[in-house]
Parts: structure tokens; sequence; C-alpha cells
């Protein structure tokens, strides 16, 4: 791995910018995390196109990140590239009934403006914070609507084979997945949505903030759910009933709000984060016999 030719070819090659030893920190929801050897914004697909060849050729590994919401970045950093997507990626304009989307456009952007323009079917996401292109990757949703039921269609950039163009019923969405990340980059989806009238529309909206500001902590530090919800159940539920809620290692605490959320109380380190959610798994085993699965996605050497 070349990390010194690396910089200096993607310099030379892409559109965006490129950075050494770039703090995670400032680039996740948790505000945890080391440096990543190289911090790559790919502005267009040329650039995409352009930073996965050097990267192959230079044998520097890579991951993938939107704006960190569900990422908890080890202490140690990532050793290897950070692909960001940039300008390009971070449109959202409307065709009739249909929203185009940058992979980096902002949830909440596309939210608002789908609302402006009387198109619904996006109120469920209201509140959910990220990108459209992580939203899309892990299938965010609330109760019995994700962003996989207003799906047309999604633009991969897939390493080694390109551009490639997806139906929404191509897609294996399942709860709080959908296989798009393990296939590659998303660049662009196209949301379709039902015209309505927009006081129901900003009712909806409402209503669902109104119930994420009651059940989750809200404008503190933290990376989302934790844990996948067990099938019949809920992780949160179980952790409570375990006696976990409120409990705290150094920095990092588990939400007195939501126990399915720990969150970063000022100086929590990543191994913080993950005792408590090694302590987590633990005790609702012990307790319950359940296996609780990470929702959180862990980057960089977290042993």
């Amino acid at each position: 791995m070349s990390l010194t030719a690396a910089h200096s070819r993607l310099a030379k090659t892409i559109s965006g910018s490129v950075c050494r030893n770039e703090s995670m920190a400032k680039h996740t929801s948790f505000r945890i995390g080391g440096p990543a050897d190289l911090f790559i914004v790919c502005d267009t697909t040329a650039d995409v196109a352009g930073a996965l060849t050097v990267l192959a050729e230079e044998l520097v590994p890579y991951t993938v990140a939107g704006k960190g919401t569900n990422l908890l970045v080890s202490d140690k950093g990532y050793r290897g590239a950070v692909l960001t997507l940039g300008r390009q990626f971070k449109k959202h304009v409307r065709d009739a009934d249909r929203i185009e989307v940058g992979g980096a456009c902002i949830l909440a952007y596309a939210v608002q403006d789908a609302y402006a323009q009387g198109l619904g079917g996006l109120e469920f996401a209201v509140g959910i914070p990220g990108t459209v292109g992580g939203a899309l990757a892990m299938n965010a949703g609330a109760r019995e609507q994700w962003i996989g039921t207003v799906t047309e269609s999604v633009t991969m950039f897939v390493p080694g084979g390109g551009l490639q163009r997806l139906r929404g019923d191509e897609i294996g969405w399942g709860y709080r997945t959908s296989g798009l990340r393990e296939k590659g980059i998303i660049l662009e989806s196209v949301l379709r949505l039902t015209p309505e009238d927009p006081i129901r529309i900003r009712a909806a909206m409402e209503a669902s903030l109104a119930r994420r500001r009651r059940s989750q902590p809200m404008g503190e530090p933290s990376a989302g759910s934790v844990f996948v919800n067990p099938e019949n159940d809920s992780a949160g539920r179980l952790i409570e009933a375990a006696g976990l809620k409120g409990m705290r290692l150094g920095g990092a605490r588990i939400s007195d709000v939501h126990a399915n959320f720990i969150v970063n109380d000022g100086g929590a380190t990543a191994a913080d984060v993950l005792g408590l959610v090694g302590k987590i798994q633990m005790v609702v085993k012990d307790t319950y016999g359940i296996d609780l699965q990470p929702e959180i996605r862990f980057v960089g050497e977290l042993g």
C-alpha cells in the first residue's frame, strides 16, 4: 500500500479534494474517531471512477461514508481511504411525481422539497439524519414505511463494472437492509411520490417528528439505533428490562430516553461505546437468550 503515491495521483486525477490524516470525529454524528489515512471527496462520477482506479492500483483499501450518522470509527482511525460524495451528488430535482435525488443529498432536504412540491410519501423520514444514499443502504424507515417503498430506481457505481441502474423491485429490501452497500457506491435515486394536500403532508410530518422527539435522544451525539430489533420484539425494551438504561462507561452512556441509543456525553471514545455494546449483548443474551445484532457500522480496528 502506497499512501503517498495514492495521495499524489488522486490530487491530479479528481476535481474534488483529498486530505491526509483526516480526523473522522469531524465526519460522524457520534463525534468519535481517529484519523483516516486518506479522506476523498468525489464531486463527479468521473471522480468516483478515477479514485477507485487509483486506490486499486496502489492497493489502498477504502470504505464509503455519507454524513457518518450510523458509524463508529476506531480511536486508531482507518488505515486506508474514506470516500464521500460531493457537489454533483447533492441535487434533488422534481420531475412530475418523482424526485431525482443524489446520494449525498441530506435526507431532510428531500423531505422538505417533497412537502414544498405537494408530494407525499416521505413524511415518515422526518427527523431521520444522514444522506439519501445512507438511507437507501440501510432501508431507513419507521413502523410500516421505509424508503424502499418509494424508490423507483437506484444508480450505482460498481467497482470493475461501471454505472449500473437498478429498478426498485430488483433490490433486496429488508428490515434495515437493502444489499446495496455490498454492490457498490450509491450515486443517485429516483423516488416515486404521490400528489397530496400540503396540509395533510404537514400534519403527518409533524406527527412523525413529535413521535421521534418523545422517543429518541435527538440533539445528543449518537449513531442512531445501536441494535436491530429482534423479530417480534424491541431491542430498546430488552435493554431497559435488563436494567441497563442509563449505564455509563467513560464518556458514553446508554440513553435515558431510549435504551437502544448510546450517546456521547463528551469525550467518549470508540472503546467506551464498544464496551457498552459488548455489555448490552452479554447481559441480554444471559437474561433472555437473544443475540442482539448491531445496526451501527464499525469502521477501522476496534479490537
